[in-house]
C-alpha cells in the first residue's frame, strides 16, 4: 500500500478516536439514562413548554390554601396565597368553600336577582352544616373502622328491567318513567301504544288559516330519552327527541323527526320523510338512518326495466306504484322498540327497522335517566330490559380516579399569566374527571397556568358529600356555597375574578365551561397579540344582540332597558385582563355590579362600562373560541362529552386539532 493511504488511514482512525474519547468524557455523563419516577409520570402526557423555570412551590402545611379565598365582601388588599389555617379562619369556612357572599343592598338599589341570590345561599346553609356534621362523623367512624374489619357500604343499586303498565301512567299529558341509572349499550326500551284520531290545530304558530278555512288536523307524538337538569331553571336535556307527524307538516306528507336538545340548545334535526338514506350516507352500527316506506318503480333500475317488459307482455299500459305502508296509523296499535347500539339509537316499530339517529356530542348513556311520551298516543305499557344497575351520581368512584398524577399541584407563590375557572355542577364528577385527564393537563407542565372548577351546591346531600371528597383529594375544587341554579351562575363567575384576583394573582383570566375543551397554548397565543400594557376582552364577540322580549328566556326592560345588549363573548370560553377582574370585584364588594341572569351578556356589561369609566378595551373577536360544538382548527370546542375530551386530547399530542365526530 502506498505510503500516503497509510498516513491518510491512520489521520482518519485518530479522529475517530479523538471523537469516540470526547463522547466518553464529555457527553454520556450528561445523558438521564436512569430517569427517576417523578420523571417518568411527568412523561406520561406528551411534551409542553414551559414559560419560566419552576417557582418554589407552597409548603405542604399550606397546600390546602388553594381553596380558601378571601371573603369578598371586604376590599381587596391581599394579592398573594395566605396559608391555609389564615385564611380558613379568616373565611370561617372549609378551605375548599369560597367564601362568596351577596349582601343585602338597600332597598332602592335592590333588584329582583338580589332575591333569587339571597334564597339560593339561605338554602345552601343546612347542606353546609350537615357537610361539616358528615366530616366529624367520619372522622369519628374512620377511626372506629380502624379497630375493626367490617366491609365499607355499598353503592345503591339499580334494577335491571322495568315494567309500567297504563294504569301506571296518568291519561293525558306528559307522561314520565324514571330509569334511575340510564342506559347501556345493548339496552331496550319498548312502548305499546295507540296514537289518537286527527284533531284540529289552533296554535297559531303552528297552522295559519285565513278566515272562514278548515282548521288544520294533526296526529302526532313524542318519544323522548331525557335527562335530569343539573341546575335550577334548566330545562332537562333531550337526549333523544323521537317525533312521528302522522299528518305530516309542512312537507304535507307523513314525516319523523328526531334531534336532541343539549344544554338547552337544539342539534340538527334528522327527517325521514319516507325515503331511504343514500347507501354513501353515514350509517349507525351498519342501519341505515332512515328507511323507506315509499317505493317509487318509476326509477329506471335494472328491475323495473324487466317489469317494463313484463308489462309490456301482459298489456298492462302504466308503472306500478307500491306504497310501504307509514309506520303508524291513527287507531292502529304498535310496538315500538327503541335499542342502544355502540354508535346510536336504533327504533323498531312492528318488528321492522325504521330509522337509527347517531349519538350527539355532549351525552352519555347513563344521562338517559328518564323516559318521556307527550302528545296525541294512549299507553298500554312500557317495558325497559337490560339497564344498568349503577350510575355516576351513585357510584362516581367508577369516574373518579383517586391517583396522584390527577391531583392539582401546589399553588405557585408568585403571579401566573393565565388563571383558568371552570363552571361545573356538582353531579358532573365524569366531565370533570375528563377535564384532568385531558386539556388540563397542560397546567401540570407549567407553573404559569392554574385551573380549577367551580361548583355550587346539589340538592342532594349525598352528591355534596361526595363533591366535597372530590375536592378534597383532587385539591382543584372551589366550592360556591349557594344552591346551584342557572339564572345565578353569574355569581361562580365572580368567585372565578375573585380567585384571580386574591388567591392566585394572574394577568389573564378565562371563563369556560366543564364540556370545553381548551387548546391553552392557542388562547394565550391570541392574547399576547395585545399589548401586555392594555386591557383585554377576548372571545367569540355577540354584536348588537338584541333581548327576547317573550317566550321562554324573555327578558323584562326593568332587567334591560336598551334595544341591545353591550358587545359581549360567548360563555363556553372567553379572557379578560386582570385589571377588568379588579374592577368587577372591587364593584361587587361596593355593591355597585349590576347582576344579570345571563352570565355572559352580564360579563359584556361590566366591560363596556368599564370601558367608558376606566380606561378603554381592545374587544378581539375570533370565531374559533366556538360556541356551537367543534370545528377543525378550534381554540375552544364547546358541548364535548368526557369521551370526546379524551379523544381531543389525543389527537392535540399528535399534532392535530381536528374534532372528534366518534362517541
Amino acid at each position: 500500500m502506498p505510503p500516503r493511504k497509510r498516513l491518510g488511514r491512520a489521520a482518519l482512525l485518530l479522529a475517530a478516536a479523538a471523537y469516540l474519547a470526547f463522547l466518553l468524557l464529555f457527553e454520556l455523563p450528561s445523558l438521564d439514562l436512569f430517569p427517576s419516577p417523578s420523571s417518568d409520570a411527568a412523561a406520561g402526557g406528551a411534551a409542553m413548554p414551559t414559560h419560566r423555570p419552576r417557582r418554589r412551590e407552597l409548603e405542604a402545611s399550606s397546600s390546602s390554601s388553594a381553596f380558601a379565598s378571601p371573603v369578598l365582601r371586604r376590599p381587596a388588599t391581599a394579592v398573594s396565597p395566605a396559608p391555609a389555617s389564615a385564611a380558613a379562619a379568616a373565611a370561617g369556612a372549609l378551605p375548599i368553600f369560597s367564601s362568596l357572599l351577596l349582601l343585602p343592598r338597600p332597598n332602592a338599589t335592590a333588584t329582583p336577582f338580589d332575591g333569587t341570590a339571597a334564597e339560593a345561599f339561605a338554602a345552601a346553609r343546612p347542606h353546609l352544616n350537615h357537610l361539616r356534621a358528615a366530616a366529624a362523623a367520619a372522622e369519628a367512624a374512620e377511626e372506629a373502622s380502624s379497630s375493626s374489619s367490617s366491609p365499607p357500604p355499598s353503592a345503591p343499586t339499580c334494577p335491571t328491567s322495568i315494567s309500567v303498565h297504563a294504569d301506571g301512567l296518568p291519561g293525558d299529558g306528559v307522561r314520565t318513567v324514571e330509569l334511575p341509572c340510564g342506559l347501556a349499550v345493548g339496552s331496550h326500551v319498548t312502548v305499546v301504544a295507540r296514537p289518537r284520531a286527527a284533531r284540529p290545530e289552533y296554535d297559531p304558530k303552528i297552522a295559519e288559516r285565513k278566515s272562514g278555512q278548515e282548521p288544520l288536523m294533526v296526529s302526532q307524538f313524542m318519544v323522548e330519552l331525557v335527562g335530569t337538569k343539573a341546575v335550577d331553571g334548566e330545562a332537562p336535556p333531550r337526549i333523544l327527541h323521537f317525533n312521528p307527524r302522522i299528518r305530516g307538516d309542512y312537507s304535507g306528507k307523513p314525516v319523523i323527526e328526531m334531534n336532541s336538545c343539549y344544554r338547552m340548545q337544539w342539534g340538527q334535526s334528522q327527517r325521514c320523510e319516507g325515503y331511504a338514506s343514500r347507501p354513501a350516507d353515514e350509517t349507525v352500527d351498519g342501519q341505515l338512518k332512515c328507511e323507506k316506506w315509499i317505493r317509487d318503480d318509476d326509477k329506471k333500475s335494472e328491475e323495473s326495466k324487466m317489469k317494463w317488459w313484463v308489462k309490456r307482455l301482459i298489456g298492462r299500459p302504466k308503472d306500478v306504484h307500491i306504497s310501504w305502508p307509514y309506520p303508524f296509523a291513527e287507531g292502529k296499535l304498535f310496538v315500538l322498540t327503541l335499542t342502544a347500539g355502540l354508535e346510536g339509537y336504533h327504533v323498531n316499530v312492528d318488528g321492522r327497522h325504521v330509522t337509527s339517529f347517531p349519538y350527539r356530542t355532549g351525552y352519555t348513556l347513563e344521562d338517559a335517566t328518564g323516559l318521556s311520551l307527550n302528545g296525541d298516543i294512549d299507553i298500554e305499557s312500557i317495558f325497559a330490559s337490560s339497564l344498568p344497575n349503577s350510575h355516576p351520581s351513585f357510584a362516581p368512584e367508577r369516574y373518579l380516579e383517586m391517583s396522584e398524577q390527577w391531583r392539582a399541584p401546589p399553588l405557585p407563590t408568585e403571579p401566573v399569566e393565565l388563571f383558568i375557572g371552570i363552571l361545573s355542577a356538582a353531579s358532573h364528577f365524569a366531565e370533570r374527571m375528563a377535564v384532568r385527564k385531558s386539556w388540563m393537563m397542560y397546567t401540570r407542565k407549567s407553573t404559569n397556568i392554574v385551573a380549577r372548577f367551580f361548583v355550587a351546591l346539589n340538592g342532594k346531600k349525598e352528591v355534596n358529600a361526595e363533591l366535597k371528597r372530590e375536592a378534597e383529594f383532587f385539591q382543584d375544587i372551589v366550592i360556591v356555597p349557594f344552591m346551584d341554579s342557572y339564572d345565578l351562575v353569574v355569581l361562580k363567575t365572580i368567585a372565578i375574578a375573585e380567585y384571580g384576583v386574591r388567591v392566585i394573582p394572574a394577568k389573564y383570566i378565562m371563563k369556560c365551561d366543564d364540556d370545553t375543551f381548551v387548546r391553552i397554548d392557542s388562547v394565550l397565543d391570541q392574547v399576547k397579540k395585545v399589548r401586555s400594557d392594555k386591557s383585554v376582552y377576548v372571545g367569540s364577540m355577540n354584536y348588537f344582540h338584541r333581548p327576547l322580549r317573550s317566550g321562554k328566556w324573555a327578558v323584562t326592560y326593568e332587567e334591560w332597558p336598551e334595544e341591545a345588549y353591550p358587545n359581549y363573548a360567548n360563555g363556553p370560553g372567553y379572557v379578560i385582563s386582570a385589571d377588568i377582574a379588579r374592577y368587577i370585584v372591587s364593584e361587587f364588594d361596593n355593591q355597585t355590579l349590576r347582576l344579570f341572569k345571563m352570565e355572559d351578556v352580564n360579563m359584556g356589561m361590566w366591560v363596556e362600562k368599564f370601558n367608558n369609566t376606566r380606561r378603554p378595551v381592545e374587544y378581539r373577536h375570533d370565531v374559533r373560541f366556538y360556541q356551537s360544538g367543534c370545528f377543525d382548527g378550534y381554540f375552544t370546542a364547546h358541548y364535548q362529552s368526557p369521551q370526546h375530551m379524551i379523544c381531543l386530547w389525543r389527537k392535540l399530542q399528535s399534532g392535530s386539532s381536528r374534532c372528534c365526530n366518534v362517541r
